[in-house]
């Protein structure tokens, strides 16, 4: 099977072409790869054409294609990828005025069975690499027109997966997406979001180039974290936010905490008065969203005033959003990624 050259850094991609290759040629097609998003080898003319030749005959860029694409009537979009062994991952755009996010996958379904999302269902595949991460954000960057001068694109590894148990992809495909010769987004734009995984944490917190973190709290005491976010009997609450305290923020960084509203479940005044003294004295904003329903999910979402009687107490704190859902009639809201046909 032809080797894929996505994923791949400069040093990775010199070894490929052999020490005969002067290395700016290995230069030349890492930048051709992402910052040209070259599809096809044969078309890199930056490369002399007998180096094309012998490139395209036993490799190949590694795109993903789209076995299906659902039009929401929000405008968000949701593909559904085909990678090279046959499996599929899912990818969603969500346009806005003033910046797109792209919301991308980590894995192939997801180990961490958390009670009210929809890829939980799925159980874990298998990781995705990190040439797979990238090609996600390439693919649907060119099929909408989304990169090369004043783009404002937001990248969110919140799609299937959990992306701190694929630690090493996920930190390689941030450094070739930040990368001024790769793809050249800003570190201020791409976020992690993590259900939890506390060692991972600090390990990302180590590294030079890193995403956002964002943590997926969704309950305001441990017994409730427990039941909603069975992960939590591994990696208590507590040692979370300790990791979270932790954590080696940047200059103009905050925490994003995430919160599941469940009616009747998480989403009362006093659990909004617990989360506030939860997150007391952490540099911290509080993403609010309201359950987005699917089939096998055995919750509902609450009232919009029961949303905003939640975000008004935690206001006062600190700053608190309600993010607003997208893509919910074709299944591409946060937690609704299972494979739909729909």
């Amino acid at each position: 099977m032809p080797q894929a050259l996505l994923g791949m850094e400069v040093s990775e991609i010199q070894e490929i072409l052999g020490p005969e290759q002067p290395e700016y040629r290995a230069r030349q097609l890492y930048e051709a790869l992402y910052h040209s998003q070259a599809t096809d080898l044969i078309q890199i003319t930056t490369l002399p054409g007998t180096l094309r030749d012998r490139l395209a005959s036993n490799h190949t860029v590694g795109q993903p294609t789209a076995e299906r694409r659902y039009e929401s009537s929000d405008g968000t979009r949701r593909y559904l990828l085909l990678l090279d062994d046959g499996r599929t991952v899912e990818t969603v755009w969500m346009p806005e005025q003033t910046r797109d996010t792209l919301c991308v996958s980590s894995q192939v379904g997801c180990p961490v069975d958390c009670k009210f999302c929809m890829t939980a269902l799925m159980g874990l595949e298998r990781n995705l690499t990190a040439g797979e991460i990238v090609g996600q954000v390439l693919y649907v960057a060119r099929d909408n027109g989304l990169l090369g001068e004043g783009s404002r694109l937001n990248i969110v590894m919140m799609g299937m997966g959990e992306p701190l148990l694929n630690l090493a992809n996920v930190v390689k495909a941030t450094r070739i997406l930040v990368d001024p010769q790769g793809v050249g987004l800003s570190e201020k734009r791409i976020t992690l979001s993590t259900a939890g995984i506390v060692p991972k944490i600090a390990e990302l917190g180590a590294e030079p180039v890193r995403p956002k973190l964002a943590v997926s709290l969704n309950a305001s005491t441990e017994e409730m974290r427990q039941e909603l976010m069975p992960i939590t009997r591994k990696y208590h609450l507590k040692d979370l936010l300790e990791a979270c305290r932790a954590f080696p923020l940047r200059p103009w960084e905050k925490l994003t905490f995430e919160y599941v509203l469940l009616k009747g479940v998480n989403d009362t005044d006093a659990d909004a008065r617990r989360v506030v003294k939860l997150l007391a004295n952490l540099n911290c904003k509080v993403n609010l969203i309201a359950l987005n329903p699917g089939p096998g999910i055995p919750f509902e979402t609450p009232e919009p005033e029961r949303v905003q009687s939640f975000q008004a107490l935690v206001r006062r704190a600190m700053p608190c959003f309600i993010r607003k859902p997208r893509g919910l009639d074709i299944f591409a809201a946060c937690g609704q990624l299972k494979r739909n046909q729909g």
